[in-house]
């Protein structure tokens, strides 16, 4: 990806810019902890919640974008294109996100609108770049009512199951 560095976006009282790597920790136990705290996993060691807190590694392949109000971390998330080991679900042309999350704090106040609104500033950027998708929970109604606001379509084609689970997964894109 390039000139991520330089890409930032700005509401009244929040700041979405490209973490740094003194940031890797808080972003990786933000994510674990919203996830489970959203009920998601039976324990805060589950081996997905592990991956989650890799976020150095994962920044080596994708770019990562932290939230900040008054200079706290209050959201995160990862922008991922097709080829990356971090990809789920981008095809040739899409910018994935994935792992967004919002401290349970700061749920309702906004974040994960601006980060959505960010993503697609982000992807309106990014030449060959003319979709935005991203994966959500068949059953968390709240973050898919936020994507239908925000013009994403359920593409029912490319649902999935996480493979030795049985948790349903919905993907969305948004053509720009």
């Amino acid at each position: 990806m390039n000139q991520a560095d330089t890409f930032s976006y700005r509401t009244k009282d929040l700041v979405i810019e490209l973490a740094a790597p003194e940031d890797y920790e808080r972003v990786g136990e933000l994510t674990a902890q919203s996830y489970f705290a959203a009920g998601h996993f039976e324990t805060p060691e589950d081996s997905y919640l592990q991956f989650v807190r890799k976020v150095r590694e994962r920044a080596e392949q994708a770019e990562i974008y932290v939230v900040r109000r008054e200079a706290k971390i209050v959201g995160s998330m990862t922008l991922i294109q097709v080829g990356s080991d971090y990809a789920d679900i981008a095809l040739p042309g899409e910018l994935e996100i994935r792992m967004l999350s919002v401290d349970p704090a700061a749920q309702r106040g906004g974040v994960g609108r601006a980060m959505v609104s960010a993503t697609i500033e982000r992807a309106r950027s990014l030449p060959g770049i003319n979709a935005v998708s991203l994966t959500t929970g068949s059953t968390w109604h709240s973050a898919r009512a936020l994507y239908e606001s925000m013009d994403f379509v359920h593409d029912p084609q490319r649902d999935w199951v996480v493979p030795g689970t049985d948790i349903s997964l919905v993907v969305y894109a948004r053509k720009l």
